[in-house]
C-alpha cells in the first residue's frame, strides 16, 4: 500500500475546516500510512485553535504547520511539501468532504508506473441551495463525467482541478513543486504534460465540496480561474512545438476562455449586423446570423435539459432558459474581464473563495 501525506492550505475556514477534518480521520486506510498536514497561511479567525483541537486527539496523525505570511495557496502547499515524508502527496480544499474508501480507490491508478497523477471527482455539497449552486453543480458532472473521462479514455489531455487530486512526491519535487501562479493546477498539468508525464481521472475517487452560492463568490473564482488559465495558455503555447493529439488538445484546453469572449463577441456581432442599416459582406453577414441563432439554439436546449430533468417536473423548472442565458453571458464577461486584467497589467492577487459551511444536498448520505 502507498503512504499518502494530505495536504490541506488553510486561511480563515473557521467554518468547514472542523468538517473536513473530521472526514480526514475517519478514512478507511491504515493510519500507520497516512499523515494529514494542515498549512495554516495566515488565518485572523479560529481556524488555528479549531486545528490545533484535532491535533491533540489525533494521536500524531494530524499536525499543523503555522504560516504567518499568506501568499495564496501554491505557496502554502510548497511548504507542506517540504514536511511531507508520503510516497503519494494528496491536496484538499478546506472544505471538502472525501468519502472515507477515497485512498483505497486511489491506489489501484497508481499500480501504473506512467501515472504520476490523479484527479478525482468532486460533487457539489450544497447543490440545492439555489439555482446557481444547481446549476453549477451540473456544469461541473458534465465536466468531469463527460469532458475529463472522455479525455481519460481518448488518452488526451487531463488536467488537475486544484482539489481531491494525488501527485507522486518524487516526480512532483523533481519538477520543482507548485508555481505560484493563479492556476496552479492548470500550470502543474501542462508542465507534467510538457515532459511526458501521465494524468488519470478517477471517477471513483470522490469528494464533496461547496459550490459558489452567489454572483460575487462566483465571479471572484472565475476570474481568478481564468485569468490564471490565459496565462498558462500562452506560457505553454511551447507545447505546439512538438504537436501531438495531447500537446494539441492541451492548448485547446486551456484556450477555452477566449473560446467564451469569442462566442459572446460573435453573438452580439450577429445581433448588431441583423438591426443595422449598413451594408454588410453577405458572407460575413451569414456567418454572424449564423452564430447568433447556433448560440441561441445550444442555450434553449440546455436550458430545456436542465428544465426537464429537475425534480419534481414543473412549469416553474422553465425558468432554466433565461437564467442559462445570463449565466452564459456572465462566464463570458467574467472571461473578458481577466483577459483585460492581463492586457493592464494588473497585479495578481490570490483571492479565495469565501465557504460558508452549507450543506444542502440528500446525495451525500454518509454526513
Amino acid at each position: 500500500m502507498y503512504s499518502f501525506s494530505i495536504i490541506v492550505p488553510i486561511k480563515n475556514e473557521e467554518k468547514v475546516i472542523g468538517r473536513l477534518l473530521d472526514a480526514l480521520l475517519r478514512l478507511r486506510y491504515p493510519k500507520d500510512k497516512m499523515e494529514i498536514i494542515i498549512v495554516e497561511d495566515g488565518s485572523t479567525d479560529g481556524s488555528l485553535n479549531i486545528s490545533m483541537k484535532y491535533v491533540e486527539k489525533s494521536s500524531g496523525l494530524i499536525k499543523v504547520l503555522h504560516k504567518p505570511t499568506s501568499n495564496g495557496k501554491p505557496s502554502a502547499l510548497n511548504y507542506g511539501i517540504k514536511h511531507a515524508r508520503g510516497e503519494i502527496i494528496a491536496v484538499f480544499d478546506a472544505d471538502n468532504v472525501p468519502e472515507p474508501d477515497i485512498l483505497i480507490n486511489v491506489c489501484k491508478y497508481f499500480k501504473d508506473p506512467k501515472v504520476a497523477a490523479v484527479q478525482g471527482r468532486t460533487l457539489s455539497i450544497n447543490q440545492d441551495e439555489n439555482m446557481l449552486t444547481k446549476l453549477i453543480s451540473y456544469e461541473e458532472a458534465v465536466s468531469y463525467e463527460a469532458y475529463l473521462r472522455g479525455k481519460d479514455v481518448l488518452e488526451l489531455f487531463v488536467h488537475l482541478k486544484g482539489s481531491c487530486q494525488f501527485i507522486r512526491r518524487d516526480i512532483l519535487k523533481q519538477i520543482g513543486g507548485f508555481r505560484e501562479v493563479l492556476s496552479e493546477d492548470m500550470e502543474l498539468s501542462a508542465r507534467l504534460t510538457e515532459k511526458g508525464y501521465c494524468i488519470k481521472y478517477a471517477p471513483d475517487v470522490r469528494s464533496w465540496q461547496e459550490t459558489p452560492s452567489n454572483v460575487r463568490q462566483l465571479f471572484k473564482q472565475r476570474t481568478r480561474w481564468f485569468r490564471g488559465t490565459v496565462e498558462v495558455a500562452v506560457k505553454y503555447g511551447r507545447l505546439m512545438i512538438k504537436p501531438s493529439r495531447k500537446n494539441i488538445d492541451a492548448e485547446t484546453t486551456l484556450s477555452g476562455p477566449f473560446i467564451l469572449i469569442a462566442s459572446i463577441l460573435t453573438y452580439f456581432a450577429g445581433l448588431y449586423t441583423s438591426t443595422a442599416n449598413s451594408n454588410f459582406n453577405a458572407f460575413f453577414y451569414f456567418l454572424m446570423q449564423l452564430s447568433v441563432v447556433g448560440t441561441s439554439v445550444m442555450l434553449i436546449v440546455c436550458g430545456l435539459a436542465l428544465a426537464y430533468i429537475s425534480k419534481p417536473r414543473k412549469l416553474t423548472n422553465l425558468l432554466w432558459l433565461p437564467f442559462i442565458y445570463i449565466y452564459w453571458s456572465l462566464q463570458s464577461f467574467i472571461a473578458l474581464y481577466a483577459v483585460l486584467l492581463i492586457l493592464l497589467r494588473r497585479p495578481q492577487r490570490w483571492i479565495k473563495t469565501e465557504k460558508t459551511g452549507v450543506i444542502k444536498t440528500e446525495n451525500c448520505l454518509f454526513l
